[in-house]
């Protein structure tokens, strides 16, 4: 079977990662890897999440499994958290997947069944797995601009000329927060706009919602979301918990669709219930057990709800650090962007091979196309990272 097989080509993260992991320079610092990291270099488990599993452990007295599409409880504390009140409970379907990532590929997976001839529009640029997956699935891509790259801002006039092409029935996926990789956030009125576009055109917005509250609350965080959501007779959302909660590697995360009434919505359920079975059958419950424990509780909700707004407040106090650092370094305001970024990610604008420099002369060890994590960086990596950016790419 193996043998003449063409091996997949690597991701070029996972890659960063095996080449970080054996660099034995003390000064080593990684801005690759997805995760949030407090500034003692952790990836900690939430207090939170810790009450809520010890709380699970007591109690629960079985391991039988719950449905296809999860427990309805976590649907219903999901839905409550993404979209709030924006739309009737009876126009909701969901189901529990393996990770945001999961609940993407079942939505894709759902729109090559049921139409096949749909488009999926991805911002540029967008996370490689966006189209990774939409490729594997045999989807056509479109992209629609979206990053300046002179400004470190929003295309805005070219992405609206671009949504305006999309067909009937095609996918529009946006990011409901901390755009990955760019950093670049929506306003409200872009969401109005973009909500205004889909209506004209017919297509459906598809929304990644990774970070939610990780950028400047969890209510303004899901604002484009639920106005979308509001305004339009059908959106396709995928929800991850793994960075809000901390929750990476118990894989949680939902998918959502809103749909335009009751009966599409009991359709919406069963299909997703369907692709559920066809890919693993029952979904992982211990984490999606956790989340809805939490979120059931207005004790363990108040401390989580601390514990986030201290990782946000945290991420954005470094970013507005590291800018001032590049101010001083470079003696210009290039780098002023990162500071009004949201989220773990910005592009820093180096070419591949600025990127090998930072990495082979300074043991920084940045994504090849210029994607930094800003969470990956300590108190003490700042001044250190400045003067190598300063020295690389000015």
């Amino acid at each position: 079977m193996f043998d003449a097989v063409s091996l997949p080509e690597t991701d070029q993260i996972l890659r960063l990662m095996a080449i970080y992991a054996g660099d034995d320079r003390p000064l080593k610092v990684d801005l690759g890897v997805g995760v949030y990291r407090s500034p003692d270099g952790r990836t900690p488990v939430m207090a939170a999440v810790k009450q809520a599993e010890q709380r699970i452990w007591q109690n629960q007295n079985t391991k039988s499994y719950v449905g296809l599409a999860g427990d309805p409880a976590f649907h219903g504390a999901m839905r409550s958290l993404v979209l709030g009140d924006a739309v009737p409970v009876g126009r909701v379907a969901a189901a529990a997947a393996p990770g945001g990532t999961g609940a993407i590929r079942q939505i894709l997976e759902m729109t090559k069944r049921l139409t096949p001839d749909a488009a999926v529009w991805l911002s540029d640029p967008t996370w490689p797995n966006h189209s990774s997956i939409a490729r594997y699935l045999g989807l056509t891509i479109r992209t629609y601009r979206y990053y300046d790259a002179e400004t470190g801002g929003l295309d805005r006039a070219g992405m609206m000329a671009d949504l305006s092409a999309a067909a009937p029935g095609d996918l529009v996926l946006l990011h409901a927060c901390c755009h990955n990789p760019t950093g670049v956030e929506l306003s409200l009125q872009d969401w109005q706009a973009i909500g205004a576009t889909l209506e004209t055109t017919g297509a459906i917005p598809f929304i990644d919602m990774a970070y939610q509250g990780f950028g400047n609350s969890l209510e303004e965080d899901a604002a484009g979301t639920r106005l979308l959501a509001g305004m339009l007779p059908e959106t396709l959302i995928a929800a991850s918990c793994s960075k809000n909660f901390g929750l990476y590697r118990d894989r949680v995360g939902i998918a959502i669709a809103v749909t335009s009434g009751e009966t599409a919505q009991g359709a919406a359920q069963a299909m997703l219930a369907y692709f559920n079975r066809q890919n693993y059958s029952f979904p992982p419950d211990h984490g999606a057990r956790v989340v809805e424990t939490i979120l059931g509780d207005p004790i363990l909700t108040d401390i989580w709800r601390t514990e986030l707004r201290g990782m946000r407040e945290g991420m954005n106090a470094t970013r507005a650090a590291f800018a001032e650092a590049l101010r001083v370094e470079t003696g210009s305001d290039r780098f002023g962007f990162l500071g009004s970024h949201r989220g773990m990610f910005s592009l820093i604008g180096a070419t591949p091979e600025q990127v090998d420099r930072l990495r082979e002369e300074h043991a920084i060890y940045v994504v090849r196309d210029g994607r930094m994590n800003v969470a990956g960086l300590t108190p003490d990596a700042i001044p250190h990272v400045a003067r190598a950016m300063a020295e690389v790419l000015i």
